[in-house]
């Protein structure tokens, strides 16, 4: 697993939602009830941007369609029968960091 520093992130105790770079990959960052969470920026129901979404409950909704999909698992709403992927989140002295699994990371996960 690689560890990418999340740029620009000041505030960490107050509620927000920000779309940020970690490696390659576009991460939805959320910061809900005075925990960090890392999820994919991208809507699998309709591509939308979910940072322009909004977040209820821990759950991140979708700006197109109003789907939602929690924010600890990843696992979509009620038979939505979709998800999105999460990412670990870990506050150090210098910032936050967003840790992104290679697919040889992946796949050697797949076989244990």
């Amino acid at each position: 697993m690689k560890w990418y520093k999340a740029l620009g992130i000041i505030d960490i105790d107050s509620t927000f939602i920000k779309k940020v770079k970690a490696g390659s990959k576009s991460i939805c960052l959320v910061g809900f009830e005075g925990k960090l969470y890392a999820v994919s920026a991208k809507c699998p129901h309709a591509g939308a941007d979910l940072s322009e979404g909004l977040c209820v409950r821990k759950l991140i909704v979708c700006p197109y369609h109003r789907y939602t999909y929690d924010l600890e698992t990843g696992k979509g709403g009620e038979g939505q029968n979709d998800f999105i992927e999460t990412y670990p989140v870990e506050i150090r002295e210098d910032g936050v960091y967003i840790g992104v699994n290679s697919i040889w990371d992946k796949l050697r996960l797949g076989f244990k």
